[in-house]
């Protein structure tokens, strides 16, 4: 890395140790783009093979600052003294420094919520062993499922793509699948793992979603529009998290502590395709009700419409929707549009006002009123927290 100046002063020299080939890391490096876009410039060394490619040139690359995945030799990295953030892969957070680690919590329970609001009354969740990512994930998806009353069934694998014996393990995850009870709402602790559920559920001879229906974690589009049939996955918002990244190792190479910062990677909503595409419920009219919901949520509707859309009265939607889902009709109407207004806000720079007008609200404070009753927030603040920054 050469060294470069810029109007008289020393340009920093940033190394970046964050593959490409899945779009978490393309995220991450668009997020850093973005801050020294707007806060540098910076020159980068970027090798997208990460450490083991990157190590023979380390030592002479004269630094600034780092930012890197964990690896087996990170602990060399940071015995170099260089500023560093630590993107969260295969440990746990590194002990005095800036970590980047995804939300588990939120990613479990907002995979359980889309599951449960599809009316699945059995589940289970596929991670890899020895990453504590996966576990976490898991441990909050259990809790969530619990807290609904149901019971969670649990498998692990390795976490390599194709490791040895990659196809006796489908094998393996077939056999446990087609001893679990159906309809099944699973959850993949990430979209790659999802993949590897649909396919061990061909060879399970198990129909997706209508027998297990499967979410995923990552938003990777490509790989969730290559699965077959396409999966539903939790979205994580990695170009901010990337921006933070930047933002704190800039901090770092000026000689401002920022202590043992994590910066956390926001889950922000759940991206439905055909792997989840159904209605749990063995009730033909509380599916009809359910569906109806979903295919209306940019519309105004009110339980009314969902009752004659589900050919029953008002009252007896109302109890079914209680015994079976153990919510009212307007909460699930109130739950499918918020979650269409946060997308909205997430994906989209549309204003509010033009949102509300997209969504049939009579105005930008209508719609902030009905959104604020249920996430406890505005939308402005909902987009500044989960937003592109």
């Amino acid at each position: 890395m050469r060294r470069s100046r810029h109007f008289g002063r020393r340009v920093p020299r940033v190394v970046l140790l964050i593959e490409s080939s899945r779009s978490s890391g393309r995220s991450l490096l668009r997020g850093i783009a973005d801050y020294a876009r707007h806060h540098g410039p910076w020159a980068f060394y970027w090798e997208p093979g990460g450490l083991e490619k990157a190590w023979p040139h380390l030592r002479t690359l004269d630094a600034d600052g780092i930012i890197l995945r964990d690896t087996e030799r990170l602990e060399e990295v940071l015995r170099r003294g260089l500023p560093a953030v630590v993107a969260g892969h295969s440990k746990h957070e590194v002990p005095g420094l800036a970590n980047v680690i995804t939300d588990s919590e939120a990613i479990g329970a907002m995979a359980a919520e889309h599951l449960l609001g599809r009316g699945f009354r059995h589940f289970a969740y596929c991670g890899y062993e020895g990453l504590p990512w996966s576990v976490q994930r898991g441990g909050s998806f259990r809790r969530a499922i619990a807290a609904a009353g149901f019971a969670t069934h649990f498998h692990t694998g390795p976490a390599a793509a194709q490791p040895p014996g990659w196809q006796g393990g489908r094998r393996d995850l077939a056999d446990w699948l087609r001893a679990l009870p159906r309809p099944l709402g699973l959850m993949a602790c990430n979209d790659d793992c999802g993949e590897q559920v649909i396919e061990a559920c061909k060879i399970a001879g198990l129909h997706v979603p209508h027998e297990v229906a499967i979410i995923g974690v990552d938003n990777d589009e490509l790989v969730c529009d290559l699965s077959d049939p396409p999966m539903s996955s939790v979205a994580l918002n990695f170009e901010r998290a990337g921006y933070e990244s930047a933002q704190a190792l800039d901090r770092l190479m000026h000689g401002r502590a920022v202590g043992e910062l994590r910066i956390v990677v926001p889950a922000t909503h759940v991206v439905t395709r055909q792997s989840t595409d159904m209605e749990a419920v063995d009730d033909a009219s509380l599916a009809r009700a359910l569906r109806f919901i979903r295919d209306h949520a940019r519309e105004v509707i009110a339980v009314p419409d969902v009752a004659r859309a589900a050919g029953l009265s008002r009252r007896v939607l109302e109890k079914r929707f209680r015994r079976v889902l153990r919510r009212s009709t307007l909460r699930e109407i109130r739950r499918v549009r918020v979650n269409q207004i946060c997308r909205m806000l997430v994906e989209t720079n549309q204003t509010v006002a033009r949102i509300a007008l997209a969504l049939g609200y009579s105005s930008a404070e209508h719609v902030a009123r009905y959104f604020r009753q249920e996430k406890r927030m505005t939308p402005l603040t909902y987009r500044r927290r989960y937003g592109r920054k």
